[in-house]
This record gives C-alpha cells, structure tokens and sequence, in this order.
C-alpha cells in the first residue's frame, strides 16, 4: 500500500473520529433532551445507552484500523500481533450488532415506533452481525498468510545453512 493511500485513510480515521466524539459530546445530549420532551421518558435511558455504547464500539473499530494500517506501513501486518486488532474489531462488531436488536427490542412495545423502522434496525444488526462474520473469515485469511511467511522465512533460513 502506498504511503500516500495510507495518508488518506489516516485522514479519514482522525476525521471519523472527531465525528464520532462530537456525536457523543454534543448529539447524544440534545438526542436525550429530546426524547425527554417527546414524552419517552420510559426508553429514554435504554436508547441513550445503547447508542454511546454503539459509538464506543465504533470507535474501538476505528482505533484498531488506525493500529492495522500502522502495521501495513511497517511491513509487520502479517504477524501474530495484527491478531488482537482483529479480534478487537470482531468482539465491536458483534456488540454492536447486539446492541441494534436490543434498540429493537426496547422500541418494539407499543405504537411510539412503527414496526417497519424496528425491521430496518433488526435488518442493520444483521447486516453489522455479517460484518463480524466477514472479518472473522479475513482473520482466518490472515492467519493463513501468517503461517506461510513463517513457513517460508524457516525454508530461507535452512537454504541459507545449506548454502
């Protein structure tokens, strides 16, 4: 990957980021403030947890890229220690997809939420749970990977005692 491609998503990381720390600072309030003054007093506290707990695990995806394409940068991506990036990004996404059937489950009762929008959040955990399934596969790619270089680094080294 070229240096300036690894620039650009570093870019756009730190841009993530901020977003999502002034969805967290300042949305995630004026989200509570509203839902207050709309009378949801009773999924109010549910809602507003699950949704800082969503933007943490989003973040926590965020900061392991930032830790993966480091490790491109420096060449050392396929090794056993981009392995704790991956499962890091599997465990926030498969939280992430729980936490969108648990919104779907605190808006479900009664009629303040039409069915179809609880569908479309049930329909977004799946997608996110098939997200963590994708990375899941890609680790056992990586892992794959892993062992060939370690494979092909001890043939070197016995070609190079014979030689």
């Amino acid at each position: 990957m070229g240096k300036a491609t690894i620039l650009a998503l570093r870019i756009v990381l730190v841009l993530v980021f901020l977003g999502t720390l002034f969805v967290q600072a300042v949305l995630v309030p004026l989200f509570g403030v509203d839902l207050a003054e709309a009378g949801a007093e009773a999924v109010r506290v549910p809602v507003l947890v699950i949704v800082v707990l969503g933007i943490l695990a989003f973040q926590a995806c965020l900061v392991c890229a930032w830790r993966l394409l480091t490790m491109v940068r420096r060449g050392t991506v396929f090794s056993s220690a981009a392995f704790r990036y991956v499962d890091v990004v599997i465990g926030a996404l498969s939280a992430a997809a729980l936490l969108l059937f648990a919104l779907g489950a605190v808006l479900a009762p009664g009629e303040a939420v039409a069915p179809g929008i609880v569908l479309l959040i049930g329909g977004m955990g799946v997608t996110v749970a098939a997200g963590a399934l994708l990375v899941l596969v890609m680790r056992a790619l990586l892992a794959s990977a892993v062992d060939t270089a370690a494979e092909a680094s001890h043939l070197r080294a016995e070609l190079g005692g014979v030689i």
